[in-house]
């Protein structure tokens, strides 16, 4: 049933994306915001505390409606699957600033694709060449590629497969997004409310990242040039801040033969993807062709996967 909930959920969602701040997504921040305010209290463990309320409670909130639903409608549990698939799992939660930017560079306007860029990442970019403009572009769809499909789906089948439902999509969006969200600093103050807070989210997601960030790299791996795309991952994968986030793009990069790496952009607000230390990989500097490249290698590695899951779940239809 997996396999089922998870294409249907990506065709909806390319049929009919979700609209951009909707509903939903506003809830998420007020929840998020109001959890933070009302049980962050400055100590070191409240910071595990306002993490687990904003994660782990909606997420076992999840599980719990989809076992009782599973219990009396099979049918019933697929849609809820579905549902959920479709306000944590796509592409066109993200794309359309992919887009944006592209559309810029090709019709030659780059200082939009500028403001595009800061807008989505809120870095500054005037200051950077055109091949490092390209650079953040492509690393930063790869990333959100990996956080809102790889990572959704490789949590959403296994806690599925231990009869949780949705559950899994639900804990990896809610730890990804607190993530994001407390990382950035508070407008107006210097610093997060809680000086652990930041970390503590940040390690959580790294743990829940860890499996579905290398499956990310070896399917990237597969799909594009395999032999490259493992050296450069061996090599690289410790030139960004967050490892998980190197293996993925250092992968990448040796698959399509381009470099990533290199200098951050300056931050206006902390990014998850921001690296430090100056070097790259190997390859061609970034280029627009580039761009294309990366789509075609993140929709083959969903075919692969979405390949895959059917095989596992014929193979247990027929056992």
């Amino acid at each position: 049933m997996s396999f089922f909930a998870v294409l249907f959920a990506l065709l909806i969602e390319q049929l009919r994306p979700m609209p951009h701040n909707s509903f939903v997504h506003r809830a998420v921040h007020d929840f998020v915001e109001a959890v933070g305010r009302n049980f962050d209290a400055g100590k070191a463990h409240h910071a595990w505390v306002v993490w687990a309320i904003a994660v782990l409670l909606p997420t076992s909130l999840v599980a719990l409606l989809s076992v009782v639903v599973a219990r009396y409608s099979l049918p019933a549990a697929l849609v809820l699957d579905v549902v959920v698939l479709y306000l944590t799992l796509g592409f066109r939660q993200f794309s359309h600033h992919f887009t944006g930017i592209r559309e810029a560079l090709e019709a030659g306007n780059e200082a939009e694709a500028r403001r595009r860029l800061a807008d989505w990442q809120r870095v500054e970019t005037s200051d950077l060449p055109r091949t490092e403009l390209l650079r953040h572009v492509i690393e930063t769809s790869l990333l959100a590629a990996h956080r809102h499909v790889f990572g959704v789906f490789f949590w959403f089948v296994l806690l599925s497969a231990l009869g949780l439902g949705p559950a899994g999509a639900v804990l990896y969006r809610m730890a990804e997004y607190v993530a994001r969200h407390w990382s950035r600093l508070r407008p107006g103050l210097d610093a997060p409310l809680n000086p652990g807070l930041r970390a503590r989210v940040l390690q959580a997601f790294n743990v829940l990242d860890h499996i579905p960030a290398r499956l990310t790299a070896f399917g990237f791996a597969v799909v594009g040039n395999f032999e490259e795309a493992i050296n450069c991952w061996r090599r690289n994968a410790r030139l960004w801040a967050q490892v998980n986030d190197g293996v993925i793009l250092s992968a990448a990069a040796g698959a399509v033969g381009v470099a990533l790496g290199g200098r951050a952009a300056p931050a206006q607000g902390a990014d998850l993807s921001a690296d430090h230390g100056g070097a790259s990989t190997t390859g061609s500097p970034a280029q627009l062709g580039h761009l294309q490249s990366m789509v075609g290698l993140v929709w083959r590695s969903v075919i692969l996967w979405m390949l895959l899951l059917a095989l596992l779940t014929l193979a247990s239809v027929v056992g």
